[in-house]
């Protein structure tokens, strides 16, 4: 069974996540051909004050 994970940023609207969780899965569906059972989507959230790039912390980045 295929695992999508989505590393971002928060996403509040539980709603937002909801389609976000569909889509991905439609996608998932189209390109392997099995049926939506069979994949599984995690949302995997980082705070600006978790993540760096460029040496700098998103949050520091302005």
């Amino acid at each position: 069974m295929p695992n999508i994970v989505v590393d971002g940023p928060p996403i509040k609207d539980l709603d937002k996540k909801r389609k976000l969780v569909e889509k991905m899965t439609e996608a998932a569906v189209e390109a392997y051909g099995l049926p939506a059972q069979a994949i599984v989507v995690i949302i995997k959230e980082n705070l600006p004050e978790n993540v760096g790039v460029g040496g700098k912390l998103i949050i520091d980045r302005g």
